[in-house]
């Protein structure tokens, strides 16, 4: 009896520590800075949050059952990870400015499928001065100039193409193209914005590859995002980075001298993807300069897309 009431000890103690892994790997990898370089890593710790939740409910499983060392483990590494998410839900004081407003939108047009009419009355109606577009096919872009996209916003710089790879950004002010991506600039194209009086701003229409076609390119096409605050003007990188704010490639970005709309008005927490099924996650983000200050922020259904498209309205200093 004796031996056997050992051996259900040592099973229920060991079955806790192996469904306590995944907390244990999201808690390093998160606090290392390191992405995991496969896909299965990445995607766990896009779940960051759900995380937190989970360990919480491990820790009280495992102390209800008397295993307190596995409880207290779980617990700490909870409490770690809600270190690292708690910032989103607060919204942070926001520089001084007096400048020009800037309403900025990035939508994902899920391989073109997103509705043209529904995304162009999303335009009028929030008076969007910038439109940073991804996964652009050709047909998409004929589809939303029959919708009036560009008798609103009449300057563009687009790069449609099939699949994924499209992108392209629409304005109601003069547009100049730019590379500020590097390797990347055709899938992730920029554009100098001329608001007048001598005023411009750098807009970047941000779609790193999804890290399941391919990891190290997604990191890479991250990464090229990166250049550092005082080698430009005021910036605006929007678009779906396929990352949260839990991946190192889009920390590093924002290390550089942006800070991410959404966290800033303390909805870091509000997901983006995916519209087919519950949203679980934000890959989509609107980065801006940390010296613009963010008056709004908000996400939007479009008709047809996977992907919630991210609006901001930022002041310029």
């Amino acid at each position: 009896m004796v031996m056997a009431a050992r051996t259900r000890t040592r099973l229920v103690t060991g079955l806790l520590v192996l469904v306590g892994l995944p907390l244990l790997a999201v808690a390093v990898l998160r606090t290392i800075g390191w992405d995991g370089s496969s896909w299965y890593l990445t995607a766990l710790l896009a779940l960051t949050p759900y995380v937190v939740i989970y360990g919480v409910l491990l820790a009280g499983l495992a102390l209800v059952l008397r295993r307190w060392w596995v409880g207290g483990v779980a617990l700490a590494l909870s409490a770690l990870l809600a270190v690292y998410v708690a910032p989103r839900v607060t919204s942070d004081d926001q520089p001084v400015a007096h400048g020009k407003t800037v309403r900025v939108l990035a939508a994902n047009l899920y391989l073109g499928q997103a509705d043209p009419a529904a995304l162009v009355r999303l335009v009028r109606e929030q008076r969007i001065d910038v439109l940073n577009l991804v996964e652009m096919t050709p047909a998409a872009m004929s589809g939303l100039e029959k919708a009036g996209l560009f008798q609103t916003l009449p300057y563009r710089v687009m790069h449609p193409a099939s699949g994924v790879d499209g992108s392209g950004i629409v304005s109601r002010y003069p547009l100049t193209e730019e590379d500020y991506t590097g390797d990347s600039a055709q899938k992730q194209p920029g554009a100098a914005a001329d608001l007048g009086g001598g005023t411009t701003v750098e807009i970047v229409a941000a779609h790193p590859r999804s890290p399941d076609s391919g990891y190290y390119q997604w990191e890479r096409e991250t990464r090229d995002l990166s250049r550092a605050i005082g080698e430009h003007g005021l910036r605006v990188v929007a678009g779906d980075f396929n990352a949260t704010l839990d991946h190192a490639a889009l920390r590093t970005v924002l290390s550089r001298g942006y800070v991410d709309a959404a966290e800033a008005r303390g909805d870091g927490l509000v997901p983006t993807w995916s519209t087919s099924a519950v949203p679980l996650v934000p890959l989509d983000h609107v980065l801006v300069d940390r010296r613009v200050a963010i008056r709004d922020y908000q996400v939007f259904d479009v008709p047809g897309s996977d992907h919630r498209a991210v609006y901001a309205e930022v002041q310029l200093p």
